[in-house]
């Protein structure tokens, strides 16, 4: 069952990244009012999975894991986001930063077991 908070968390940042950067692409025109309302109905749908999967979450880990987990799934998600729907091009600085992440996963982790 400890995958069910991480699932949630993926679809969580999900929502989040495209309430804090798809308006880039899709509002780009609209007034900043009109996008800041788009943004937090979708960033609502974030909470709605968020808060869930921290509380389920923190049945099978410790708070600075879930915030870890976090971080390393924003990443991935955040990389997907830029490559698939932003069409942008990530460069090796993402990879380093990402290994970094990977660093605090080692540390936070490993002394489970």
């Amino acid at each position: 069952m400890r995958f069910l908070p991480v699932l949630m968390l993926v679809m969580s940042n999900v929502f989040m990244t495209y309430a804090w950067y798809g308006h880039l692409k899709d509002f780009r025109a609209r007034p900043l009012l009109f996008v800041i309302l788009i943004s937090w109905g979708v960033a609502f749908f974030e909470y709605c999975l968020q808060v869930p999967a921290n509380r389920l979450g923190a049945g099978y880990f410790s708070l600075p894991q879930l915030k870890v987990i976090q971080e390393i799934l924003a990443m991935g998600v955040f990389a997907l986001f830029c490559i698939f729907y932003m069409r942008e091009k990530l460069t090796w600085d993402f990879l380093w930063a990402s290994l970094c992440l990977a660093g605090a996963a080692f540390f936070m982790f490993r002394n489970i077991g």
